[in-house]
């Protein structure tokens, strides 16, 4: 078992593959000494070596190598004027520049792991009211997908997950990922789960589920906890445990799987509502100025349920009766705005006031929800 949880940051935008950096850097450094020896190999009539007096194209290299490391053993020195004037103008700068890639990958280095440091400690000190994702397995992987495709932020998420695998997948993804077993405190904390705002369990065992929910309540008595359990007779457990939410994926799977084989149509329409992106969906949005006082039969989305002073009202119930500010509606809508089918909250609501009234829908064009 894992006793010791570490985070893990999203590479920055534009970070630079290491192998493809040092492979550059060595490029250069190569250059920089063919290029020198070369300068040294043309002028070789302005140098003496000690050992025979000439100096050939390895002599040129050797003393090269040599002084560009600033080792100058001092058996092979320029003579002449000219090879000491190319020595001053050229050499001495390009001896400057190999030394500059050299100690610049040795600093670059050993800084690596305090500019981490820096992004980590800075990451931390704007952690407030986020998201926490426990579990990136298929049902946490999904739950972050909708969240995004939600215009939810990629900072604004964390990941929480024991497998090695699945925080490299979400450092992909340009999330936050901590490594550890979300049933530990420490783990917990590491995630921001004390100044969270909103907590997602999806580990892939119920009794691991009922445990962090435990400790994620523990350490935040405010956040909204949603938990995926696979049995329904741990909802209520679950429940005594702090969640909020509870979501029974075996039921509402084998549900889905029983409609759809008494009703392919049904199972359809089911999948598509499931699945953002594309046909339907189902979303939440605050009502219109303009959508005030009317009922919700009347509007343009298909409205399933009214939110009203944090109580849930079904849209035939007679509690509702007209639609007032600050109402949210649950509607349901194509997942793609058409002219026949606006997207409300899409637009401004300084604006909605101004807007053409919707027709009848019997009046829109096929294919309009």
């Amino acid at each position: 078992m894992q006793t010791k949880s570490s985070v893990h940051l999203p590479a920055p935008a534009d970070v630079v593959d290491p192998l493809r950096l040092l492979t550059q850097r060595v490029i250069i450094a190569v250059l920089v000494l063919v290029l020198t020896a070369l300068l040294v190999y043309l002028d070789r009539d302005g140098y003496n070596d000690n050992s025979d007096g000439s100096v050939d194209l390895l002599d040129a290299f050797y003393y090269t190598t040599v002084s560009l490391s600033t080792t100058g053993y001092g058996d092979i020195t320029p003579t002449s004027d000219t090879a000491r004037l190319v020595n001053i103008v050229l050499i001495t700068p390009l001896r400057v520049l190999f030394l500059i890639v050299l100690i610049g990958t040795t600093l670059e280095t050993l800084t690596t792991r305090s500019r981490e440091q820096v992004r980590l400690n800075r990451w931390r000190k704007k952690l407030r009211d986020h998201t926490v994702v426990i579990g990136y397995g298929v049902k946490g992987r999904s739950a972050v997908a909708t969240m995004l495709a939600n215009e939810m932020s990629p900072d604004s998420l964390v990941v929480v997950d024991p497998d090695p695998s699945a925080i490299a997948e979400a450092n992909e993804q340009g999330l936050v990922a901590v490594m550890g077993d979300a049933t530990r405190t420490e783990v917990l904390r590491r995630a921001g789960v004390p100044a969270a705002n909103r907590i997602v369990i999806t580990t892939a065992r119920d009794d691991a589920s009922v445990l962090a929910t435990l400790t994620c309540r523990q350490l935040n008595q405010t956040a909204n906890i949603v938990v995926a359990v696979r049995e329904a007779d741990n909802v209520a457990l679950v429940r005594q445990g702090g969640a909020d939410e509870v979501v029974t994926s075996s039921d509402a799977v084998g549900r889905i799987l029983g409609l759809a084989t008494v009703s392919p149509a049904l199972g359809h329409v089911l999948e598509d509502l499931t699945t953002s992106g594309t046909g339907l969906e189902v979303a939440e949005r605050l009502v219109m100025p303009r959508e005030e006082g009317k009922q919700p039969r009347q509007l343009t989305d298909l409205v399933v349920a009214v939110v009203r002073d944090g109580v849930e009202l079904p849209f035939h119930s007679p509690a509702i009766g007209h639609l007032v500010r600050g109402d949210r509606l649950v509607v349901i809508r194509p997942s793609e705005e058409y002219p026949w089918a606006r997207r409300e909250d899409a637009h401004d609501t300084t604006l909605a006031d101004d807007a053409e009234e919707p027709g009848d829908p019997a009046d829109r064009p096929p294919g309009g929800v």
